[in-house]
């Protein structure tokens, strides 16, 4: 009956039913779909979106857990750095040529050990010659004068001569003494060898005058920029570098963050890549400059080195061992886990005698401990060994 009356009526009320029936269908269509959906979501939701349940284990499984009670500890910090090799320049000196004139001889190469005085180039030079012969006639002159004195002061006494030509005399002779000292210290500043000097002043020939450059400080040659041949400029010329190579300079490069801990005195130990050997030094100084590019500082480590391991730019690990207390709250490494996304967390026993999951911030590593800026109280206990177990059974 309703379906004749329904396809009795006119055209435009049967239209009104059909799109009323139609609403009506698609409001419950949508009721439905977004009832699963929404199901869906409540049982599909991923784990990340979902607080971690507390774990709580059986006294069986407690036999496996080892926990630790958090503590405010004092250590001292520890500060890893790269750094480069430098001479010790306060025991290194550059040698200029003290005279001019060609290179006929080099007698040391690099690496060669010197003692203070020793030879190290023989120059064709005419300062050289002519610096000797200043000095034979100052001598020559000096002691012409002091005899021409003597017999001055004799005349007087007889009334030969007026006192005026004995007192110009006695001025000649003082003027030729001021020029041998002069001649002297020239010779001197030549690095001229004494015993030289000493044939020179008791009037023995010199068959052969050269020129001889002479190392300032004992040490080793550990560069040579003359080749023979060469010509020298006296004053001007660099021949060599000599450096005491039984102390030397490493340039530790310091993060900025870390150079509060980093003061003058602090013990150091620098490591050679080629044979991790450990070598002891002391910070000597610090840079007052932050490289722009880097952002580290120079911190300037003074190593003994005896056996000459190190060598000049050569790169070594330093660790600078800081004097200054810091205290912190000191985890073990091994109560740390990592979750999916590599965040750090611990498992925190809980008054219940469950373990609940807390992510904490890693602050300085100090031997097989962390400091925990943020994440952990004072009085906690946290799982030190089993931590593996517990996730394990977290996950079930």
């Amino acid at each position: 009956m309703k379906n004749s009356a329904f396809y009795a009526a006119p055209w435009s009320r049967r239209r009104g039913q059909l799109v009323r029936a139609s609403v009506a269908a698609l409001w419950l269509a949508a009721t439905v779909t977004a009832a699963g959906c929404s199901n869906k979501s409540d049982d599909g939701a991923p784990a990340a979106s979902i607080t971690p349940t507390n774990v709580t284990l059986t006294p069986d499984q407690r036999k496996h857990v080892r926990l630790a009670t958090v503590a405010r500890s004092a250590y001292q910090r520890t500060i890893d750095a790269t750094g480069s090799v430098d001479f010790n320049n306060e025991q290194a000196t550059a040698v200029l040529a003290p005279i001019s004139g060609p290179v006929s001889q080099l007698l040391v190469d690099i690496g060669d050990r010197v003692k203070k005085g020793d030879p190290l180039a023989l120059v064709d030079s005419p300062d050289f010659a002519a610096a000797i012969s200043a000095y034979r006639k100052a001598l020559t002159t000096a002691h012409t004068a002091h005899r021409l004195a003597d017999l001055e002061k004799d005349l007087v006494e007889h009334q030969g001569i007026a006192k005026r030509e004995e007192d110009q005399a006695r001025a000649d002779a003082a003027n030729a003494d001021a020029d041998v000292d002069a001649a002297l210290k020239a010779l001197v500043s030549l690095n001229v060898d004494p015993k030289i000097i000493k044939a020179v002043e008791q009037g023995q020939p010199i068959a052969h005058i050269g020129g001889v450059i002479r190392s300032p400080i004992a040490g080793t040659v550990v560069d040579r920029q003359i080749t023979p041949g060469q010509l020298l400029q006296a004053g001007t010329t660099p021949t060599f570098t000599v450096a005491d190579m039984s102390h030397v300079w490493v340039m530790a490069q310091v993060a900025d963050s870390d150079v509060a801990s980093v003061s003058v005195g602090d013990s150091a130990e620098v490591t050679t890549s080629a044979d991790a050997k450990r070598l002891t030094g002391t910070v000597t100084k610090i840079s007052a400059l932050v490289n722009a590019d880097t952002r580290l500082v120079p911190a300037r480590v003074v190593v003994d080195n005896p056996q000459g391991l190190l060598k000049k730019q050569a790169y070594v690990g330093v660790q600078i061992h800081s004097r200054q207390a810091t205290s912190g709250l000191l985890v073990p490494v091994s109560a740390l886990l990592r979750d999916d996304e590599n965040l750090p967390f611990v498992y925190v026993a809980q008054s219940d005698g469950s373990f609940a999951r807390r992510p904490v911030t890693l602050g300085y590593r100090t031997g097989d401990q962390f400091d925990i800026p943020a994440g952990l109280k004072a009085g906690e206990q946290v799982v030190v060994d089993g931590g593996i177990f517990v996730q394990f059974m977290q996950n079930q």
